[in-house]
């Protein structure tokens, strides 16, 4: 069947189902990177301390779907290994439909309370109006961002690192060409200045979310609801239980560090624009250095749970 974990040598198994998922991180990371160094050029120090101060907060939000996201694809990975499909996909549904209405529920929310949150923060005056435009239009499209971790995830439960890989070449790509554009103008393409880095990283993510869809559909991968499977979608049950009931211990750990995050930059916001730009240019770097844990935690995590599942 394809995407099993539980057949061949273990070391063989897990770099060449992780090598794909580093590529990943590494990509994200780099596009991450790459942005910044467009908003830091194209606009100056003041977009590059907005973005940090935004990018704190989404990391939050974020980190809570982590945890739902992990309890999912440990659950699809042992009813994939037990060679219950659907089982797995229920379970999918689940997690991904719960994800994506909180997802939904805070982009409302955040977009009416942004400016709120960078005051909490501390975010300094010169580029408060910037970080208000990004961190709206980031929430606006956190649904895009959420169902594409969510999806990834679920695939990665089912074996296939390959499809978020391919979708995350897709996505960045596209998030390169798009920032400049978006950002300076181009022809009838209006100057959108920051707001517009943080359009091109939603349309980017459309996009790529849109390729996994097709991918599943389009290659019939285990994962893929049709008919009355598209029921799974509304969280409900056993599934929805598991999936809050494991994913808020993961999540909190997350939650920890995003909240230590989130008093870094408000410590650092006292110190004036300058030090929050370079201190947001200094977290691209430390997100290269967490990426091979990432990896391999998310490879062995669903090898194990299709061993388990098997038995």
């Amino acid at each position: 069947m394809r995407g099993d974990l539980t057949q061949g040598p273990i070391l063989r198994t897990l770099l060449t189902f992780s090598i794909p998922t580093l590529i990943s991180n590494l990509l994200q990371t780099l596009n991450g990177t790459i942005n910044s160094i467009w908003v830091g050029r194209l606009i100056g120090e003041s977009a590059l301390a907005a973005t940090a101060n935004a990018n704190i907060v989404m990391f939050l939000l974020f980190a809570a779907v982590f945890g739902f996201g992990m309890a999912t694809t440990v659950k699809v990975g042992q009813y994939f290994g037990a060679r219950d499909v659907d089982a797995a996909r229920r379970t999918f549904g689940t997690g991904t439909g719960f994800c994506g209405l909180m997802a939904i529920a805070a982009g409302l929310l955040g977009w009416f309370f942004s400016p709120h949150l960078l005051q909490l923060l501390g975010t300094p005056e010169a580029s408060r109006a910037e970080a208000l435009a990004y961190l709206r239009v980031t929430f606006v499209s956190m649904p895009f961002g959420t169902m594409s971790m969510m999806i990834a995830m679920g695939l990665r439960g089912a074996g296939d690192s390959t499809t978020p890989l391919r979708s995350m070449i897709i996505t960045v790509l596209l998030d390169v060409c798009f920032n400049p554009l978006l950002i300076r103008g181009f022809g009838p393409i209006p100057a959108l200045g920051i707001a517009g880095s943080a359009l091109s990283t939603a349309l980017a993510n459309v996009v790529g979310v849109s390729f996994m869809i097709w991918r599943v559909y389009g290659h019939d991968l285990p994962l893929r609801l049709r008919g009355h499977e598209l029921g799974y979608l509304w969280p409900s049950g056993r599934d929805l239980g598991y999936v809050i009931g494991k994913g808020l211990p993961m999540g909190a750990q997350m939650l920890v560090m995003s909240a230590a995050g989130l008093i870094m930059i408000g410590l650092v916001n006292h110190e004036g624009m300058i030090a929050a730009a370079a201190y947001g240019a200094s977290l691209q770097l430390w997100n290269y250095l967490q990426m091979p844990a990432f990896a391999i935690g998310s490879a062995v995590s669903a090898m194990v749970a299709q061993n388990i599942g098997a038995g």
